[in-house]
């Protein structure tokens, strides 16, 4: 939790209206310059696929272009270009295209990631979605909007629903072994929809999923998240039931008391 001093230090209506011009230019650049061709490898060489696209690199050079103008103290993250350190409070964390397997094949569901953290911690975050004209991000840590078509609607969890009831969605990754996927049965049998990234995330913040797991989380995937969720009502924490700054196994609720029925359920597979 930031003390009233800290929280005093930030200016939240300047990084809310950097971030919400940011999501236009965002959409705006794909379409001028990205929309027609691109060039994809694999990060893994022969070792799985986690494709990269030159698309990743131009987007994240635009964006940390945008920060660096606005902001050059601040610190930078970003998953293909790696940190520009600063002695600032503040740190930029980028994922230019999270869902490049979906950006690959055409899949719409695939966004631009952005979070601004202050001291480590994540304060704001952007969800931009230019194949879908919307974006989701916070305004301060109790207001989250979904922007769509330009038009802007406050957003908010479904909190009312009961654990039985719950609509799930879930991703592995293939990080988690079919012995493992075998000690949570009860968990495999309660995916009801597949899991689309950070769209999910930001349908669960709509309240119209009740339940998001997902494995292998970077900070880049998450962290821009979690200030929208949380500013829409909703719980965020590892499967160990950690911070969910540290990345890794995540998964969101909008109850709380679903969060942890869904935590203790997880349980084995951690061993």
């Amino acid at each position: 939790m930031l003390k009233m001093k800290q929280i005093s230090e930030i200016n939240y209506k300047v990084y809310y209206r950097f971030l919400n011009s940011l999501a236009l230019d965002l959409t705006r650049f794909y379409r001028q310059k990205l929309s027609k061709s691109f060039k994809v490898s694999n990060k893994l060489k022969g070792r799985g696929y986690d494709p990269v696209t030159t698309s990743d690199k131009l987007f994240e050079k635009f964006i940390r272009s945008k920060i660096s103008k606005k902001f050059p103290s601040h610190q930078i993250i970003g998953e293909e270009l790696g940190k520009k350190s600063s002695k600032s409070n503040f740190s930029w964390v980028i994922d230019p295209i999270d869902g490049t397997r979906s950006y690959v094949i055409g899949n719409p569901s695939w966004s631009n990631l952005i979070a601004l953290n202050y001291k480590g911690k994540p304060i704001f975050g952007l969800a931009n979605f230019p194949e879908l004209n919307k974006f989701y991000i916070n305004y301060n840590s109790k207001i989250a909007y979904l922007v769509k078509d330009g038009v802007r609607k406050r957003i908010k969890v479904n909190k009312n629903v009961k654990f039985l009831n719950a609509r799930i969605a879930g991703a592995f990754h293939g990080a988690l072994s079919l012995k493992k996927q075998s000690k949570i049965t009860k968990v495999i049998k309660l995916l009801e929809f597949p899991c689309f990234d950070a769209l999910s995330y930001a349908h669960l913040a709509e309240g119209k999923i009740d339940i998001v797991l997902q494995c292998q989380n970077k900070i880049w995937d998450i962290h821009p998240l979690i200030p929208i969720i949380e500013a829409a009502g909703g719980f965020i924490k590892t499967w160990s039931n950690n911070d969910a700054v540290k990345a890794g196994n995540i998964a969101v609720s909008g109850n709380k008391n679903n969060l942890n029925q869904i935590l203790k359920l997880l349980r084995p597979a951690l061993k």
